[in-house]
């Protein structure tokens, strides 16, 4: 016998805080980068969160049947926007800064693949659940159908962005590797084919030192692409071109030093500091103190949803949270990492915290996904915990 709490108590007031807390730190941090533009991009911001709150509430009335009813539409939906980026003319898709990825309309700006790895999540958590229910029985052969399953669904968004977003590429790639883990695929499949993985990444990143001619001519690498590797390597030998961004954001994090320059006292002016480099300007007027604080946010997002995902015991909603889990985490882990000059420059934006419409509701409507798995859960009267 099962009994329901109140809608009320059906909540998730621990995820309601943490996302209270990165609203209040992207909007105060947004205010004090914005001083170097014309725009009131923290109006904007809270503008944004408040529609990603919309999201969020329509969202959480979806129970797991409706989603994976509604899966598939999602996913095709997702797909055929990534498809209109590449053949409309640039009148309403310009390039900004090398890439063609986002639909200028009059009033605003869509990126359709900030919604796409969510639907991409859907898809895959449908595909394998589907799959181990007609398969109980694992076998080397089962696992290898699935793979292709979880390439195939993967592969066709993955193709439409690759040239155009490498960022957003690399996201779609951690979301497929994190859904392939939890999916249970023998280590027999795996270990082969991501030794190979490894040494096809060796091998591109060889070709990108010694001889990126062959990556220019052969397979239609830019050179803005690789000039991001370059001002990766050696920022300081190219701050005057390429490693402008990547010095000024190390200079603006050092200086911030233990404690910050305190809000507003910013000396380093960082291009895009209210976007992809925000965590530029928190450690600066915050210092370490604050850039750990906002690092230990995200830890706490990533257990809240670890912790959700177990306690469900629903093996679709797990697959859901582990999809998500694996985007923030590479988003944090590559923002973060290209501030500090860990890893190359890609535009991926720090998620709840960087300024942007497409990122910010992208990311609430994950968010409203776990949001539906608490709500949705049953409990049972005489388990523990209910």
């Amino acid at each position: 016998m099962t009994s329901y709490k109140n809608n009320s108590s059906r909540v998730d007031y621990g995820l309601v805080l943490i996302l209270f807390l990165m609203f209040l730190t992207s909007c105060i941090t947004i205010y004090s980068a914005q001083g170097q533009y014309s725009g009131n991009f923290a109006l904007r911001q809270v503008i944004y969160y408040a529609i990603g709150c919309g999201i969020i509430a329509f969202v959480i009335r979806l129970d797991s049947d409706q989603l994976k009813r509604l899966t598939w539409y999602a996913y095709a939906f997702g797909v055929f926007l990534l498809a209109l980026l590449i053949i409309a003319p640039e009148s309403i898709a310009p390039r900004i800064n090398g890439a063609k990825a986002w639909f200028r309309l009059p009033g605003f700006s869509l990126q359709p693949s900030e919604f796409t790895k969510v639907f991409i999540i859907l898809a895959l958590a449908r595909v394998i659940l589907e799959h181990h229910q007609k398969n109980p029985l694992k076998t080397i052969r089962s696992d290898f159908w699935l793979l292709i399953k979880i390439g195939f669904v993967t592969g066709l968004p993955l193709l439409l962005v690759i040239k155009e977003d490498l960022g957003t590429s690399l996201v779609i790639i951690s979301i497929m590797l994190g859904m392939i883990f939890i999916a249970g695929i023998s280590w027999k499949i795996l270990l082969p084919i991501f030794g190979s993985g490894a040494a096809l990444v060796s091998g591109i990143f060889y070709l990108v030192i010694a001889r990126p001619d062959i990556l220019e001519k052969y397979v239609g690498v830019e050179q803005y692409k690789l000039n991001r590797i370059y001002s990766w390597i050696d920022p300081w030998n190219n701050q005057s071109s390429t490693g402008f961004q990547l010095v000024k954001s190390l200079l603006a994090i050092g200086s911030g030093q233990t404690s910050g320059k305190g809000l507003f006292g910013r000396e380093v002016v960082i291009p895009e500091g209210h976007t992809d480099f925000i965590f530029s300007v928190i450690g600066e007027e915050f210092g370490f103190v604050g850039a750990s604080v906002v690092i230990s946010l995200f830890f706490l997002l990533i257990y809240h949803i670890t912790k959700i995902a177990i306690q469900a015991k629903n093996d679709y909603y797990t697959y859901i949270c582990v999809g998500i889990i694996s985007m923030i985490t590479f988003h944090v882990f590559q923002n973060v990492g290209m501030t500090i000059g860990l890893l190359p420059i890609t535009g991926i934006p720090l998620p709840f915290i960087s300024y942007g419409g497409s990122s910010l509701m992208g990311g609430m409507l994950a968010m409203g996904l776990i949001f539906s798995i608490r709500y949705h859960h049953k409990k049972y009267m005489f388990s523990k915990g209910a």
